[in-house]
């Protein structure tokens, strides 16, 4: 994701050291000395690309092969692993890409669909976590509620608009995205020309507000008042509470996760726009751009953390993934307790949508 330093800077690549190389650019106040990227990316993106691309298959041939019966959960979460797959078979172009010191040899079409499957996996994953969070949230705070829009085939709906809704707001990138000759190496930019940059950072801006400050909100919201809930004393059992405990631990690692994946790269990539503007020293913008570039890989991670999530939000792709168990441990909750009746109070049914939810395997 290499962007154009307008107005008052220029980035300094390998290519780009040379007299003749830097003529137009002389006006622009800072030199970005940017060798570490072509180290830290190419091997963090294949990393990325040879984990995340095991675990998302291995997790598609358990949905797809191992799961008979979906729920809402493992419609979100096979949606998810599609979308991590479309960005990790991806990533080989950009590993060849940063090893090559920023030198593009594919088409200007091929450098749109990288950049545009990037975006969209990123989005995908907050809009998705998003989704599974609403859910399981409804599930412990209303869960008469969640017999109605927990089932199927209203997550079905849910995931074909989150398409639409990812697919409609990322297609202005395929517009901005261009690539560009620069002492006799081609550049494959993630934002736009220089002429259009402008434009761009407004249109980025807009997409952190609606798809992740949003959204980021949302599920901050939806785990306090899932955590309040769970932490209420309740009568049970010790498994029940052990079960309670186990759910409140998916809460804080789901939260971790999201933060430590999607925040500091939109924080960073903010300021990274912006800084253009501020009178600020070239260490300072020299530190911003170092964090950015950081934080990048991290973004890219999420499509291998996301496939260890199913095992702790997913009890079916836990059952699905193991080994057979014997019929008679293969379900604790007393056979009275199976039939899910009106006549439940709120309480007594949240226990026992915890203990479904959440039993060991």
């Amino acid at each position: 994701m290499e962007n154009f330093m307008v107005l008052r800077f220029w980035n300094m690549s390998a290519n780009s050291s040379t007299a003749d190389c830097s003529v137009e650019d002389n006006t622009y106040k800072c030199k970005f000395d940017e060798e570490f990227k072509y180290i830290l990316l190419p091997v963090s993106y294949g990393i990325v690309c040879v984990v995340g691309l095991c675990l998302n298959l291995l997790a598609l041939y358990v949905f797809l092969f191992r799961i008979k019966t979906w729920n809402a959960s493992t419609t979100y979460m096979f949606n998810l692993a599609v979308s991590d797959t479309l960005y990790v078979v991806s990533l080989p172009l950009l590993v060849y890409y940063y090893a090559k010191g920023d030198n593009w040899p594919f088409s200007v079409g091929l450098c749109k669909i990288v950049r545009f499957l990037f975006y969209t996996n990123l989005y995908c994953s907050i809009l998705f976590l998003l989704c599974i969070s609403v859910h399981r949230f409804l599930g412990i705070c209303f869960p008469l509620k969640s017999l109605q829009w927990g089932r199927v085939r209203y997550a079905r709906r849910v995931s074909g608009v989150v398409w639409l809704v990812i697919i409609t707001c990322q297609s202005p990138v395929l517009f901005f995205v261009t690539t560009s000759v620069r002492c006799e190496t081609i550049t494959c930019h993630d934002t736009s020309s220089k002429e259009l940059f402008g434009q761009f950072v407004i249109y980025s801006s807009v997409m952190l507000v609606l798809l992740f400050c949003i959204p980021f909100l949302a599920i901050i919201v939806c785990y306090c008042l899932m955590a309040r809930k769970l932490l209420q004393p309740t009568r049970g059992t010790s498994r029940r509470s052990k079960s309670k405990k186990k759910s409140v631990k998916m809460i804080i690692v789901v939260l971790v996760v999201f933060i430590i994946c999607f925040l500091p790269f939109h924080i960073t990539r903010t300021l990274y726009y912006s800084f253009r503007s501020w009178d600020l020293s070239c260490g300072t913008l020299n530190a911003i751009n170092l964090a950015y570039k950081v934080t990048r890989p991290l973004a890219s991670t999420n499509s291998c953390l996301d496939p260890i999530l199913y095992f702790l939000v997913g009890q079916r792709f836990v059952n699905a993934s193991s080994p057979p168990m014997p019929s008679h441990n293969s379900l604790s909750v007393p056979s009275k307790d199976r039939q899910v009746h009106p006549q439940f109070s709120g309480k007594e049914f949240v226990e026992w949508l915890s203990l479904l939810e959440c039993k060991e395997p």
